[in-house]
Parts: C-alpha cells; sequence; structure tokens
C-alpha cells in the first residue's frame, strides 16, 4: 500500500463533491468542471458548475459561479479564509477572480496546459506584483478529474 499524500488527502472529500458537479455540467451539454467553496470551518458555502452553454454566458465557468455564490451566502466579496475546490487549474478570468475575492487557498485536480493560470501556462494567483497571493494545491484526484473531461471531449 503506497503511503497517502498528507498535501492533498484533506481535500480529496471537497474534490468529490466538485466531480460532482462536473458530471451535471456534462449531462447539461456544458465542458465538466465544477467547483466548491469552504468556509474556514471546512463546511460547503457554496457550489457550481460550468453553465455556459446553459446560460450563454462566456463568464459562467464553475469557478465565477462558486465565487458569486459564496459571496451573496456571506454578504461579503471578500472570502477570506475560504478554499475554492475545483476540478480543472482556473483559466485567467478565474485566477483573476479568485484572487480578487481573497481567497486564500486554490486547489485543483487536473491541469490545464493550454490555459491554466495557476502554475501551468500562467501564475496569476502567485505574482508577486499582486496584494494578494493564495496558496495553491495541485493534483488532487487529478487521475479522476482529467478522465472526466477526456471522456467528455471523446464523444464530442
Amino acid at each position: 500500500m503506497t503511503e497517502a499524500d498528507p498535501v492533498r488527502d484533506p481535500w480529496r472529500a471537497a474534490m468529490r463533491l466538485a466531480l460532482a458537479e462536473a458530471a451535471r455540467a456534462a449531462e447539461g451539454g456544458d465542458v465538466p468542471v465544477g467547483a466548491i467553496v469552504l468556509a474556514p470551518d471546512g463546511s460547503t458555502l457554496a457550489t457550481a458548475h460550468n453553465e455556459r452553454e446553459a446560460s450563454a454566458d462566456p463568464t459562467a465557468h464553475a469557478e465565477v459561479l462558486a465565487l458569486r455564490r459564496a459571496a451573496a451566502k456571506t454578504g461579503e466579496w471578500r472570502l477570506t479564509g475560504c478554499t475554492l475546490v475545483v476540478t480543472l487549474e482556473p483559466c485567467t478570468m478565474c485566477a483573476g477572480a479568485l484572487q480578487q475575492a481573497r481567497v486564500d487557498r486554490v486547489v485543483y485536480g487536473a491541469r490545464d496546459d493550454k490555459a491554466g493560470a495557476t502554475g501551468s501556462l500562467w501564475d496569476v494567483v502567485r505574482d508577486r506584483r499582486l496584494n494578494h497571493r493564495p496558496e495553491v494545491v495541485e493534483g488532487v484526484l487529478a487521475n479522476d478529474c482529467a478522465r472526466l473531461l477526456t471522456e467528455f471531449f471523446g464523444n464530442r
């Protein structure tokens, strides 16, 4: 038996919730990306999945929707102490949104070598010129997250 990775294990349960959201996106014809915002105490504040096709909105990425819902629930735009868990590495728009929301941590599954902005193609969230730089935890359930995307695009 392989020893568990202590950095990634705390986030597996939340990533499974994000994967369930991603599956809902695929059912609706959207790219299967799901996101969860966790409160500082670890409880779920908000969930979302991609809704670009469903809403004809280019900004309806799972991360943006989850951040909006979390802010609405807390009544604050600052999501200090919160964690964003998402199945795919955030793009530049989403990385900017989570940085602006003052999220403390972003946890993602699959890397996005074509549009990722939290370490692969760009690293928006850790740019030293910004006033807020969230922690980045990558690769949580990466194979499961990537498989969902591969199957979705393979069926198109």
